[in-house]
Order: structure tokens, then C-alpha cells, then sequence
């Protein structure tokens, strides 16, 4: 099964979060890691719904 999905949003926090880490000198790997995780503390995990496909009549 697919995981969450993230919003551009998500992705540009999570992007400028990394580049802290790394002026930091955190290394990529670790950087990239601490990002998501501050996004998902942050946001509460990804944030796009996926459809059923099943529509109420």
C-alpha cells in the first residue's frame, strides 16, 4: 500500500528545513531525515486525500 502523500508545501518546508541541517553541518543523509521528521511532528504526516472512487447517491 502507497504512503501518504505531501504537498509542494510540505516538500519546500522540508527542502529548507535539509539546507539548515546541512549549513549546520548535519550530513545530507541525516539532514534529509530530521527534515521529514520535523514536517510530519509539525503538519501531522502527508496531507493529500486519495478518493475511493465511490460516490454517494
Amino acid at each position: 500500500m502507497p504512503g501518504t502523500k505531501y504537498t509542494k508545501k510540505q516538500e519546500r518546508k522540508a527542502d529548507h528545513i535539509e539546507k539548515g541541517y546541512e549549513k549546520k553541518g548535519v550530513s545530507k543523509k541525516e539532514a534529509e531525515s530530521r527534515a521529514w521528521a520535523t514536517v510530519n511532528k509539525q503538519d501531522g504526516g502527508g496531507k493529500k486525500k486519495g478518493g475511493s472512487g465511490h460516490k454517494k447517491t
